[in-house]
């Protein structure tokens, strides 16, 4: 049995970056009226910022270069080509990663851009500040999300079984999802994806029991009891048929077309509110949004609004004015918001709120209004993750997730190794 990992490839894209920066790699010579911009998404997403860039180019003759691939693509691709010296003028980041960028020196800080080139007054506090690293600016929020469970409404109408809301729990799972699959649709489709490899969803059931994934000096906030009890009680789900089998669970890539969801053989699968669009696009199926489960009724705290994602400067840029004029464009321009809408989050300014609200979609409306009626499911924002804390979420707990469902390890086993492996990743990059 050969189980799905990317952590060699994962390791050789951080080390060239590393190195690369360390070694001082000549920058690439990009040209003010020529821009690159790289970016993870799919096709709908690509439509919207090729539009954008094309509105850009008009207002000031400047070109902008995309290029898109899947998430699981993107991160290893990003590092090397940073490495290189060909890191993209602008680059869509990440949260997890803005802290490790930046103080590789991968990121030019945007500071001296504020008031003049990047107009940022009334922009979002939260988000604003999601993009600074030790007091400086290195990225700019495209759009506030959080985590959500992205919800096949068709599929649970057919079953004939109550949707979920935001007041479900973990235990609800096991009755409704036991529920949905005597329902027997579609030629066995269960209830819900394994969540069990999701970082994000992970994290989301530790800060519901007042744990946290990464303590404030970069040093993981659970330890192996915890790591055990969630994989148990996925394990648990798993063999109570309630969620997808570890083969189709192994089926998904991190692109949304591999999803258990798209592929009709789950219900319900983790996600950001933002994703709704994209996935809606790829299913004939209504779907909607809802919070992750809750540990127990009238548990909440575990979500946060962070930036879904942040355009960021290479520091190799040699367009950096030009890009920053560009992100300024991207948040804030009325008809570039038109053709934004939500897909990348609910936009940070007001007056972009405002312009947008009148065109959105059911779907789009749908994500706004989750992300700005959370209640009591919303946090507070964590710190940024430590260095190097991308290989965990890409790569460590999606490997040892895929062997406890084939049964190559124990929870007990795998948790131990987890944090081992996780605690040894974080030592090595601090």
């Amino acid at each position: 049995m050969q189980f799905q990992t990317n952590r060699r490839t994962f390791l050789m894209g951080g080390t060239a970056l590393g190195l690369g920066l360390a070694m001082g790699t000549l920058p690439a010579f990009a040209q003010a009226s020529n821009l690159r911009l790289m970016f993870w998404g799919g096709q709908d997403r690509a439509d919207r910022t090729n539009g954008v860039g094309d509105l850009f180019k008009d207002a000031t003759g400047v070109s902008i270069d995309t290029e898109f691939m899947s998430g699981s693509d993107y991160w290893p691709k990003l590092a090397t080509q940073t490495a290189g010296g060909s890191a993209p003028d602008i680059m869509q980041m990440d949260y997890q990663y803005l802290l490790e960028y930046a103080k590789r020196g991968a990121l030019a800080p945007l500071d001296e851009f504020v008031g003049e080139q990047l107009k940022l007054d009334g922009f979002d506090v939260d988000q604003l500040n999601g993009g600074k690293v030790d007091g400086k600016l290195f990225g700019v929020s495209l759009g506030a999300n959080s985590v959500a469970a992205i919800v096949n409404t068709t599929a649970f109408e057919e079953a004939g079984i109550d949707l979920p809301t935001n007041d479900w729990n973990y235990e609800d799972i096991f009755e409704t999802g036991q529920a949905f699959a005597k329902a027997n649709i579609r030629g066995g489709m269960t209830m819900i994806a394994d969540f069990s490899g999701s970082v994000p969803a992970f994290e989301n059931w530790l800060r519901q029991k007042k744990r946290a994934l990464y303590t404030a000096d970069g040093q993981l906030g659970f330890g192996a009891e915890e790591a055990t009890q969630w994989l148990t009680m996925w394990k648990e789900f798993r063999d109570a048929g309630v969620t997808v089998s570890a083969e189709n669970a192994a089926l998904s890539t991190g692109a949304l077309e591999t999803t258990s969801l798209v592929s009709g053989k789950s219900a319900i699968t983790h996600a950001h509110s933002n994703q709704l669009l994209g996935f809606q696009a790829l299913m004939q199926d209504r779907l909607g949004l809802i919070g992750y489960p809750r540990l127990a009724k009238g548990v909440g705290g575990g979500h946060y609004r962070k930036p879904s994602q942040l355009f960021a400067v290479a520091s190799t840029s040699q367009g950096k004015k030009e890009a920053a004029e560009f992100i300024n464009f991207f948040v804030s321009n009325p008809e570039a918001a038109k053709i934004l809408g939500v897909e990348r989050g609910v936009p940070c300014l007001a007056a972009t709120r405002d312009v947008v609200a009148p065109t959105l979609s059911e779907e789009n409306r749908a994500a706004v209004d989750f992300v700005t009626n959370l209640g009591d499911l919303l946090g507070a924002l964590p710190p940024p993750p430590p260095s190097s804390s991308g290989e965990i979420e890409l790569s460590l707990l999606p490997s040892i997730s895929q062997e406890v469902a084939f049964d190559a390890r124990t929870p007990e086993d795998a948790s131990q190794y987890f944090v081992s492996e996780a605690s040894a990743i974080l030592e090595r990059a601090s």
